[in-house]
């Protein structure tokens, strides 16, 4: 029993953190309000799109789009307007340019 609450413990919030992204139609249905920046400098958050969901663990900006919000980790709505929006992100070519620019909004992916 001690095992098995020890390995519950240590291991979920390692799962806690993947990033399972869906994208809603409305506004009052996301966790997330986000802006699609045209730079990596003005971004907040520089993020990957990766092809499989296990390659999407940790907060470190490769996201995986699921098709079902019952699957998503984060429920995400793009805005029109940075001022709008909880995070400005910038999507990169490659897996190892994605990352946070302001890890003081990193907690709205927990």
């Amino acid at each position: 029993m001690k095992k098995t609450i020890l390995i519950f413990i240590f291991f979920v919030p390692f799962a806690i953190l993947s990033q399972k992204i869906f994208s809603v139609d409305y506004s009052s249905q996301a966790d997330v309000k986000v802006y699609v920046v045209d730079y990596s400098s003005q971004a907040d958050l520089n993020v990957f799109k990766v092809d499989y969901s296990s390659q999407a663990s940790g907060n470190e900006g490769n996201w995986f789009f699921v098709d079902y919000s019952s699957q998503a980790d984060v429920k995400v709505f793009f805005v029109d307007y940075s001022s709008q929006a909880d995070i400005k992100i910038h999507f990169v070519d490659y897996s190892s340019q994605s990352g946070w620019r302001d890890k003081s909004k990193k907690h709205l992916f927990y």
